[in-house]
Order: C-alpha cells, then sequence, then structure tokens
C-alpha cells in the first residue's frame, strides 16, 4: 500500500516540482530545461495514472487523509484522496492531454519570450486539476476550485501587454468568482448541516439531509446544496449565464486554450456534479434546473459558432455546446454518460485547438477563416486530423463522438423530469447546428478557393509585433513535428476510444459505487443498458437515427453554402438581419453585463466617492479634524498674552480649583 501512496503523491506533485523549476530557476535551466523538466514531470504523472489505473481494476482503491490541515469545533480540514473509477479516468485524461499539450507547446511557443514562464504555468494548471479530481473531501475540492481559475487568470492573460488579453483574463476571474460564491455556499451549508466536509461522511448522511429544510430560504435542503453547488459549476463549465469569459479567452495562446477548454478547467463542474450524485440523485428539482440550463447552452451557444470568424473562437463556442450536451445528461441523471462525453470530448477537441493552432502557425498568426481556403494541399497533416476531430464533435458513426453524444440525447428521451421535453429537442436540434459551424469552419480552412496572401481584415492573435498572415504570393506550410505528432496522437483515441470504452463504463458497472442513481426514480440508463447490443450493432443503427441524418444535412447545408453558392449565407444575414445582428452581438449578455451590472458598480462607486470619500472622509474626518484643531488653537491663543501677571492669575485661579475639588467635600 505504501508504493501505491508514493504512486498517488507522485500524479500531482510531479507537475508541480515541474512548474516550480521552470517558474524560479527558468533563467538558469534555460529553454531546453524548462520544457524538459515540465514534460518530464507530467510524463510521470501520465505513468504513475495508467499503474494507478490497473491497481484500481484489480479492485484496489483508496480513501483516507495524508495530511490533517487543521481542526475546528470537530470539523476537521484536511488534504486526502479518494482513488476510485471515476478519479482515475480524470488522472488519465488530464495527464495525457496536457502531455501532448506540453510537446506541442515546443513548437507553437518557440519564438515567445515568455517560452519558460508558460510552461511553468500550464504545469502548475496541470497540478492544481490533478489535485480537484483526486480530492476526497470538499476543502482540497475547493482548493483545487481556485488554484485552476487563479493560473487560468494566468494563462488567459500572458500576453500582458495586449488590452484584449488582461480585459479577457479580469472577466474570467470576475465571472468565476459569481459562480464560485455559489459554490462556496453550497460548501458551507454542507458543512452546517452534515459536520463533515469528507464526501464520504456527507453521503452518509444524505437521506438525513434530504428530511431538513434551509431555515433562511425555507428550501428543502439538499435542493438548495445542490443548486449552489451547480451555480459554482456554471461558472466553471461556462454555462448560460456565466459563460461570457469562454470565448473571450481565446486571447490566450492556443496550448492553453486546448489545455483549459478540452480536459481540465471547463469540465471540472461536470466531474464535480457527476461525483456529487448522491446528493443530486435526492432533489429533482436541481436536476431540472441542470437540464434546463444544459439544454439551453447546447442549443444557444451552439448558434453563435455560424457567425463567428476567428478559428478559435469557432472551436470555443462549440465547447460551450458541447459542456451543455454533458450538463443536459447529469440533469437527466446519465451521470456515467456525462463523464464519458467528458472523457471523449477531451480528446477530440483537444486535436481541433491544437489544429487550429496548426492552421494559424501555418497562417503567420492570422486566425480569420476569411483569409484561408485550400490548406488542404499544403498542411496535409494537420487537414488530415482536423478532419477526424470534426466528424467525432458532429457525432459521426464509430467515432468516438457518436457514442457519448448518441447515448445522452437517448438518455435525454428516457428521462422523467421537468424540462426533458424542451431538453430533448434542443440536444437533437444541437445536431444539425453543431455538424453546420463545425463543417463551415472546415470548408472554410481547407476546400475552396485559396484567399490567403492578399489584403486582408487582419486579426493580431500573437501578441507580437510582427506582420500576422502571409505576404502576397507566400503560401502555408505544415508544422513541425513536434506539433503534428501531438495532432496525430489525439486522433487515435478520438477515432476509437468510444468504441472500446462505452459498454465496461457505461453498462459494465465500471463507475461502481462513485456513481449513485436511484434507478427507481430515474432509469434512463436503466433502459439504455437494455436496449444496448454492443458498439458494432449501436454504429451500425446509429446510421438510421435522426440525429445522424441532422448531422449529414447540416454537413451538405455548410458545402453548399461555403463551396457550392458563397452568396446564400450573405442571402441569409441579409433576409434575417435583426437575428444575424443579435447573434454577432451574442444575445447582448455583454452588452447587459456592461450596462447593469459594470454600470451599477460604477455608479456605486461614484456615490462612494463622492459621499463616502469627499463628503465624509476628506470632509468631515480629515479636514473637519484640521480646521477644528485649527479653531481651538485659534481659540487658545487669545489666551497667550505674554504679560506675566496674567499667568500669575491663571495659575491661582487653577489652584482654588483644584483645592476646591480635593477638599471641597469635606
Amino acid at each position: 500500500m505504501n508504493e501505491m501512496k508514493t504512486l498517488y503523491l507522485l500524479v500531482p506533485f510531479a507537475p508541480l516540482v515541474g512548474s516550480i523549476v521552470a517558474g524560479l530557476f527558468g533563467r538558469w535551466v534555460g529553454r531546453r530545461g524548462a520544457h524538459t523538466v515540465t514534460i518530464l514531470g507530467v510524463l510521470v504523472s501520465f505513468l504513475a495514472s495508467i499503474a494507478i489505473y490497473f491497481d484500481v481494476q484489480a479492485g484496489n482503491t483508496f480513501n483516507g487523509p495524508l495530511y490533517v490541515w487543521g481542526t475546528s469545533d470537530g470539523l476537521s480540514f484536511q488534504v486526502g484522496f479518494l482513488i476510485d473509477p471515476l478519479t482515475v479516468m480524470m488522472m488519465l485524461v488530464v495527464t495525457f492531454v496536457s502531455l501532448m499539450v506540453h510537446i506541442y507547446t515546443i513548437g507553437y511557443m518557440a519564438d515567445d519570450p515568455g517560452y519558460t514562464r508558460f510552461f511553468s504555468y500550464i504545469s502548475l494548471f496541470t497540478f492544481s486539476m490533478l489535485m480537484l479530481v483526486m480530492a476526497n473531501n470538499f476543502l482540497q475540492l475547493f482548493f483545487g476550485w481556485e488554484a485552476v481559475g487563479l493560473v487560468s487568470y494566468l494563462l488567459i492573460g500572458f500576453w500582458y501587454t495586449r488590452p484584449s488579453a488582461i480585459y479577457a483574463n479580469l472577466k474570467a476571474f470576475l465571472v468565476n468568482r459569481v459562480g464560485d460564491f455559489g459554490f462556496l455556499l453550497g460548501i458551507g451549508l454542507v458543512a452546517a448541516y452534515a459536520g463533515s466536509l469528507d464526501y464520504v461522511e456527507v453521503f452518509a448522511k444524505a437521506e438525513h439531509l434530504a428530511g431538513l429544510t434551509e431555515t433562511v430560504t425555507g428550501w428543502p435542503l439538499v435542493t438548495a446544496i445542490c443548486i449552489a453547488l451547480f451555480v459554482g459549476a456554471m461558472g466553471k463549465s461556462a454555462q448560460v449565464p456565466l459563460h461570457v469569459w469562454l470565448p473571450d479567452s481565446m486571447e490566450g495562446p492556443t496550448p492553453i486554450s486546448a489545455l483549459i477548454h478540452a480536459a481540465t478547467m471547463v469540465t471540472a463542474g461536470i466531474f464535480m456534479v457527476a461525483r456529487m450524485s448522491p446528493l443530486f440523485e435526492l432533489s429533482d428539482t436541481a436536476l431540472s434546473f441542470v437540464l434546463i440550463i444544459g439544454a439551453t447552452t447546447a442549443l444557444f451557444m451552439g448558434f453563435l459558432g455560424i457567425v463567428q470568424n476567428d478559428i478559435k473562437r469557432v472551436v470555443a463556442y462549440s465547447t460551450l455546446s458541447q459542456l451543455g450536451y454533458m450538463t443536459v445528461a447529469l440533469g437527466a441523471s446519465a451521470y456515467s454518460a456525462a463523464v464519458f462525453h467528458l472523457m471523449t470530448h477531451a480528446f477530440f477537441k483537444a486535436l481541433l485547438f491544437l489544429a487550429a493552432g496548426s492552421v494559424i502557425i501555418g497562417m503567420h498568426h492570422d486566425q480569420d477563416m476569411r483569409n484561408m481556403g485550400g490548406l488542404r494541399k499544403y498542411m496535409p497533416i494537420t487537414w488530415i486530423t482536423a478532419l477526424i476531430g470534426s466528424l467525432a464533435l458532429i457525432g459521426t458513426p464509430f467515432f468516438s463522438g457518436f457514442y457519448s453524444k448518441d447515448t445522452i440525447i437517448e438518455a435525454v428521451a428516457e428521462a422523467n423530469v421537468f424540462g426533458a421535453g424542451y431538453a430533448y429537442f434542443c440536444v437533437l436540434a444541437g445536431v444539425f447546428v453543431t455538424a453546420f459551424y463545425t463543417f463551415r469552419m472546415y470548408f472554410l480552412v481547407f476546400h475552396g478557393k485559396e484567399r490567403f496572401g492578399k489584403a486582408h481584415h487582419g486579426h493580431e492573435a500573437h501578441g507580437h509585433d510582427e506582420h500576422h498572415g502571409l505576404a502576397p504570393g507566400e503560401k502555408p506550410h505544415e508544422s513541425p513535428a513536434v506539433v503534428t505528432v501531438p495532432l496525430v496522437l489525439l486522433a487515435i483515441p478520438s477515432v476509437v476510444i468510444g468504441y472500446f470504452t462505452i459498454e465496461p463504463m457505461l453498462y459494465g458497472g465500471w463507475f461502481g459505487d462513485a456513481i449513485q442513481v436511484l434507478a427507481e426514480k430515474h432509469p434512463a440508463m436503466e433502459k439504455l443498458a437494455e436496449e444496448f447490443h454492443g458498439p458494432l450493432a449501436m454504429a451500425l443503427h446509429g446510421f438510421t437515427t435522426a440525429p445522424f441524418w441532422l448531422a449529414l444535412a447540416g454537413v451538405v447545408f455548410a458545402w453548399f453554402c461555403y463551396l457550392v453558392r458563397p452568396q446564400v449565407p450573405e442571402f441569409f444575414a441579409r433576409t434575417f438581419r435583426p437575428i444575424y445582428v443579435l447573434l454577432e452581438n451574442k444575445y447582448y449578455f455583454d452588452r447587459f453585463n456592461e450596462v447593469v451590472f459594470a454600470g451599477g458598480a460604477r455608479l456605486l462607486g461614484r456615490f462612494l466617492w463622492q459621499i463616502g470619500d469627499r463628503t465624509i472622509i476628506d470632509g468631515a474626518v480629515v479636514n473637519g479634524s484640521a480646521s477644528m484643531v485649527g479653531e481651538i488653537a485659534a481659540a487658545a491663543r487669545t489666551l497667550q498674552s505674554g504679560r506675566l501677571y496674567h499667568y500669575a492669575f491663571a495659575m491661582i485661579v487653577g489652584m482654588v480649583v483644584l483645592l476646591w475639588f480635593i477638599y471641597g467635600g469635606h
């Protein structure tokens, strides 16, 4: 057991050591030393995760404290690990994707002056995420939660000389604080009513908590806890209306987009709700809330991907939409399906982000798809891997995304909580929308006529002053092997991992007690298990279902609009101008936040400055006390005549008054 404990410690702390070395000693170890030590740290973490996976497969799990930080009124604050199938799956995904991103970064950030700092940050990010997923208590969960938020702030604003990057990381930080406030409230309710922060102890008291009501609001306690915790997930996993930070986070370098939006930060909320399944199962109200929020995000964020011209922003909005699918699955009590989609999505979304980064390198840091076209013949590896990622994303049968996405759609169809009908419409319509914007991006970038090497719309994407985009007559080029090898390694699981893992993960009891579902109340996954006849039969049947035909329709429509009749999108934009403007302005969420919250904060700030600062503090306290001292001094000055007999008379009067006080009562 001691050997396994050493491996458990090695998983999060190997990347932390790499981060410290690269961050504090970067100028001495140099660029090569920085990337070597951080990649080695994540590689060690990945290999240790594989060893732990096989140990868990053999039936060995672990739950216990490693270090007690403090005890207060019977409440223990500690660092501890919970190693079970859910944890080990997350560990493998996080460490593998992080390893690919680390290797890819060598090529992508080769010319950046902040090279060693960047490697330090991404390793620290990996450590934070691993501490989050390995936690066995709410305190450590919150530590990891806040740590990934902090490091994402540093990464989004990595090019800190650019005002847009500073605005984006501040936006991410503030929006996540809103979600985290709810998250902290949920943890506070757990601590107050369960008397413990340990997962197992809290879950053991779940039935007791279900019978209590929250004293302030009068809500059922479990509902209050679950909704508060889910508000935290809405911030981290970018659900409407706390989604506004994620598209702007594209201001960070592309490897960060892959790391934050594929396998790590944005999936933290999905993982957390799945981990809390024993609580969420006891509140249909909370499940309905989760279901409706997820469905809204899945469909309406997908619409925004249609009008984007920045290649990274298209992929970012697809992330928002897919996170909505995962959230819908959570609301339908299909927690295992949500986590399964989390895993498959991590591979193909990291692949798409890194492929987008490869395109950006080939285009000399121009991200505008209107300046691309015909890249297929210049960048064959990037092209084929991007095609694989796109096919996986739209749910093509036999690709990994098909197995997870189709399962979610079927689970929602079987769900019996309030809002299931609305959610089913959203996830089904979202299939067409996803296929359309994904292949719009694919056709605009890799097919059609070449539109580069001209005067264009320009997009300052790299944070430096060099020329962006290809010069007239210049041609794109395939990226170096350090970029393309991670693409190929991510493309493989994007194709096959769904086929090989769907049966054990969803229908073979692989998660065991890590995910708990009250099957009599929420039978969706049980019904799907009855209809499942293996991955091959499922894929073959997939060709006859509505999602496949909707996806195919989306692909064909994108092909028609952007390769056959390019004037069609302009016609739709003119004809449906109000809708187009609404989408271009992202449903005016940013404007609303700016006017209501930022404007309200400005008014409050002006009021506090005028009344609090100028009138009370400066006027009354500072200037008022100064003028009062001056007036007292002026009055006292009149007593200073300079004549000796005046002072002698004052002394005599003072002596008389003193003697009267002492002897006057006797």
